[in-house]
């Protein structure tokens, strides 16, 4: 990778391996545009859309939200410092506490959640685009245009995705103020409709204000930090400990995840009780619009949709090469696209959007939280200082080292994830699956905060017996005094 300087723009090089030092040229200025720029799509917007199919008001969901995403934040932001002193991404990273085999349970979360995602993506974005076209130019709207629509979508993502690092970064300054002014002209284009009444008339989805809220609150606030766990550190390994410090880019990994969550959810929220559409939020959309803003949705439906997946697609690259280290990470990223691709297909055809939606995000929270739990503690036990070779063993197809444990694997820290995630999974509550612990928690969903407090019990107890990492003697990456706060 040329310096940062240089402003050309090739094929990333690098997969999960460790970033020299040379080339860790990010900034956090380039996190915080990576986080805002990247969700300001419909695939994020569509989630502030839930809380007015689940039968809250305006004011109620909004709420619900911004505390939802505030805790997850408390959680998810501090990963970021985890590749920065490992230069190489989190999953790959958490085999300090899973052990280097055992590390594949992060790649594995990683990539459905960026799988999930992507595919919502293109999804949201193929009806920004067909849609727009049909009011305003009468082109065809049937199922032949939705397919090419996700085909033309997906390919300008996968091509961004294997360009890598440098392309995304630089697209996402570029889309964070593009976004933004869009979003902005949208406030003014739905101000005249819109109302803060609820849009149903059926009551609250789960018979009463708390419980419902308390979805909003895990199904939309929690979730939206908790789908960065293992994207994070994809671009928080370029900024380098020897340039900036720990306290620098911890606040630019949270402000620009509140950021970019917040802006993207609320004006969903908006714009929903503005259309008041709880069946289609993109076709309501479409429809409430006034036609000068029609351009502007196409605008995002086509730059904001290959933005994100562009985003989520590197993400499940690094992630599948992490798994399978004979393929590239560019092969890994035309295969996620083939896969995130086939699941649009299905989505259209096949599943209500709320449900499916709904029960996807609250799953994979169940699964993700515990990871986040332990991979935290790990961190914070070992004070940021890590082993870069011994973490890069699966990688070379090798054995042994720091991180080896038994087989590859750290027994105290996987089956405190599983512990974790079966209690989660146990305590979700949704149209699609409702766990029975759900009758013990007075019909709230906890299964965030259940997930998480049972991993690091879990962890804390049974990882007391097991030896401490000791020091690095190999190639390793310390907290440097060096950093700057500029």
């Amino acid at each position: 990778m040329a310096d940062h300087a240089d402003s050309s723009i090739t094929i990333e090089q690098h997969g999960v391996d460790t970033i020299p030092d040379r080339d860790r040229t990010g900034r956090p200025r380039d996190v915080v545009n990576i986080l805002i720029g990247s969700n300001l799509c419909l695939g994020v917007v569509i989630f502030g859309w839930l809380p007015a199919t689940f039968g809250l008001s305006f004011w109620e969901s909004v709420t619900a939200q911004v505390f939802g995403t505030l805790a997850g934040c408390l959680l998810v932001a501090p990963l970021a410092l985890v590749s920065f002193r490992t230069a190489t991404n989190l999953s790959t990273s958490s085999g300090a506490q899973f052990g280097v085999r055992g590390r594949l349970l992060g790649s594995a979360i990683g990539l459905v959640l960026s799988l999930g995602y992507a595919a919502l993506t293109v999804w949201t974005g193929g009806a920004a685009v067909v849609g727009p076209l049909q009011r305003l130019f009468g082109t065809p709207d049937g199922n032949g245009a939705y397919a090419l629509g996700y085909v033309v979508l997906a390919a300008g993502a996968v091509l961004v995705a294997v360009y890598g690092y440098r392309l995304l970064a630089r697209m996402s300054a570029f889309l964070a103020v593009i976004m933004t002014a869009l979003m902005i002209a949208g406030v003014v284009a739905f101000a005249p409709q819109f109302d803060t009444a609820p849009v149903l008339d059926d009551g609250y989805l789960l018979g009463d204000f708390w419980t419902t809220w308390l979805l909003v609150f895990v199904a939309v606030g929690i979730s939206g930090p908790i789908a960065f766990i293992t994207l994070l550190g994809d671009y928080t390994r370029y900024v380098s400990p020897s340039r900036y410090s720990q306290r620098t880019v911890l606040a630019a990994s949270t402000g620009g995840m509140i950021a970019g969550v917040l802006i993207a959810q609320l004006f969903g929220t908006f714009t929903s009780f503005a259309a008041r559409d709880a069946d289609d939020y993109v076709g309501g959309l479409v429809a409430a619009a006034p036609s000068w803003f029609l351009v502007l949705l196409l605008v995002n439906g086509v730059f904001g949709t290959v933005g994100n997946a562009g985003v989520l697609l590197y993400s499940m690259g690094l992630d599948l090469d992490a798994i399978v280290p004979r393929v590239t990470r560019v092969q890994a990223t035309a295969v996620a696209c083939l896969v995130s691709t086939a699941l649009v297909f299905v989505g259209y055809f096949l599943w209500d959007a709320a449900d499916a939606v709904t029960a996807f995000v609250l799953l994979m929270t169940a699964a993700g939280t515990p990871w986040a739990v332990i991979t935290l503690i790990g961190f914070r036990r070992s004070r940021g200082v890590y082993d870069a070779d011994a973490l890069q063993v699966l990688n070379r197809r090798s054995r042994g080292g720091v991180y080896w444990f038994t087989h590859g694997f750290s027994i105290p820290a996987v089956v405190s994830w599983a512990l974790g995630t079966t209690v989660g999974l146990l305590s979700v509550d949704t149209t699609i699956w409702r766990g029975p612990l759900i009758d013990a928690t007075g019909g709230v969903d906890m299964s965030p905060l259940l997930a998480g407090i049972t991993a690091a019990v879990s962890y804390l107890v049974l990882s007391r017996q097991q030896a401490l990492v000791p020091a690095p003697t190999g190639p390793s990456l310390e907290p440097s005094a060096a950093g700057t706060d500029g």
